[in-house]
């Protein structure tokens, strides 16, 4: 029993890969002619026949084959047509059968991998299903790294936001100041720099506060408002001041807390305390 996998340009089956493909072709008995040349692929499936261009068009798009026998002349849009068509959604490897040998530039300048001239000769069919074959691999292989490299970027980003940075880098005027997260109090966007408090003092560092909180540990700091990031550790207070909430620090700083950040960091100090 087949199994998708997805859209790779391959079908699993068992332990081998198989590759999909649709046979459009006006006549019987040229269609039955490719299937029995495809039985001898072992990692190639028929899964339709069409036996004109509109059919061909709607079997492709929902049945989304890797591999096409395309029959340059059919009834209703030809062969050339059909391409124009499915040109807007994902294309399988096309490869083109006709009766004239007279298309081959045609057929190449639309992108067809192979081009058959009947009646087809058994030693160049077997060539061009090979040259299909290792088209797909490569596609394959190429969505496989993308996917991999999407996922190692996913892990990365949720590895900096959940284990952080240990320190982070401040430029000075007189060369750079190392600073251990465990020093931070709390963070403030001041135009395009983020103004570190820490030690006593204020630095200023030309970094966005979104990219900051990405990289600091989301179990020690907290997001107060749009425009403060705070330690946790530093935090002595949650107070209600005149309506408003403010985190009250341990050296006194009042640090506003919005509105629709106050359950958050409420939840994040009960979890500490607890």
């Amino acid at each position: 029993m087949p199994v998708s996998d997805s859209r790779c340009g391959v079908v699993r089956m068992t332990d081998r890969v198989v590759i999909r493909a649709l046979i459009a072709d006006d006549e019987p008995l040229a269609r039955r002619g490719i299937r029995q040349l495809l039985a001898r692929e072992l990692d190639v499936v028929v899964v339709g026949e069409a036996r004109n261009g509109r059919e061909t068009i709607q079997l492709a798009r929902s049945l989304r084959p890797d591999l096409l026998f395309l029959d340059v002349q059919m009834p209703g849009p030809d062969g050339f047509a059909v391409l124009s068509e499915l040109s807007a959604t994902p294309m399988p490897a096309i490869i083109l059968v006709t009766a004239y040998d007279d298309f081959a530039v045609r057929a190449f300048a639309a992108h067809v991998l192979d081009y058959l001239v009947k009646p087809i000769e058994e030693a160049r069919f077997a060539q061009a299903v090979q040259r299909s074959r290792a088209q797909l691999q490569a596609l394959a292989a190429v969505e496989l790294s993308r996917r991999l490299s999407s996922l190692l970027s996913e892990r990365e980003r949720h590895h900096l936001a959940t284990s952080g940075v240990g320190r982070l880098i401040v430029p000075t005027a007189t060369g750079e100041l190392v600073l251990d997260i465990d020093e931070i109090d709390w963070i403030e966007a001041d135009d395009y720099y983020a103004a570190i408090h820490a030690r006593g003092r204020r630095h200023l560092m030309r970094q966005s506060l979104a990219l900051l909180e990405q990289r600091l540990d989301a179990n020690r700091f907290v997001r107060a408002h749009r425009g403060a990031i705070v330690n946790i550790d530093r935090v002595r207070e949650l107070r209600g001041d005149a309506g408003d909430t403010v985190l009250v620090l341990r050296d006194g700083t009042r640090v506003p807390v919005s509105r629709r950040r106050r359950e958050r960091v409420a939840e994040r100090l009960r979890v500490l305390g607890s």
